[in-house]
């Protein structure tokens, strides 16, 4: 009878132990893929703080291409006002976009492309531009680990369990595929 009573307990600490366990690796997984896409919004936030200097910058000697100003302004206001993963996903793609325009209007003016400003703003945001693509990168990763752990058998009986449900990767919307059409005819 000791005996029985000694297994009986014995598998049952094994198993609290085990769902103790899988209960804190998905929570350790959760929070990794928050923490992940937080330091995605530091990256965004870096690009954010730069895109105006930039605009400023190159905005005087291209009144004419106000459009892309506008469309730059509006996409970062757009994420600002997210709330969820995958709408701040869809601004930050709104604002690639917009500056990819810019960037393409300046290969027109060979001026500005020669002013030391605007030169190291550039840089600057080409740097930013590759910390958000190792970032997002990261990010997929985490996400990826997560989602596996949340479908694996039995683990996935406890994310059910604690209401852990699978995670969006961050994918560009069909549109990043395209190139950025810039018409520069002046109207008379």
């Amino acid at each position: 009878m000791k005996k029985t009573i000694w297994v009986i307990l014995g598998v049952v600490i094994i198993i609290v132990a085990w769902l103790w366990s899988s209960y804190n690796k998905l929570v350790t997984a959760n929070e990794g893929v928050d923490g992940q896409w937080a330091q995605v919004e530091t990256q965004y936030q870096r690009r954010f703080d730069l895109i105006p200097n930039f605009v400023a910058s190159v905005k005087g000697a291209m009144e004419q291409e106000q459009t892309v100003f506008g469309d730059l302004a509006e996409a970062r206001t757009r994420y600002s006002g997210a709330q969820s993963v995958n709408d701040k996903a869809t601004a930050a793609t709104e604002v690639e976009s917009a500056l990819s325009r810019l960037l393409v209007v300046m290969e027109n003016y060979p001026e500005l492309k020669s002013m030391e400003t605007v030169q190291t703003l550039m840089a600057q945001l080409e740097g930013a531009e590759n910390r958000v693509s190792v970032e997002r990168g990261r990010f997929n990763d985490a996400v990826r680990s997560f989602n596996v752990m949340t479908k694996r058998i039995p683990t996935n009986i406890i994310a059910n369990w604690f209401g852990f449900s699978e995670k969006n990767y961050f994918e560009a919307v069909e549109a990043a595929a395209e190139a950025p059409v810039v018409n520069l005819e002046l109207n008379d």
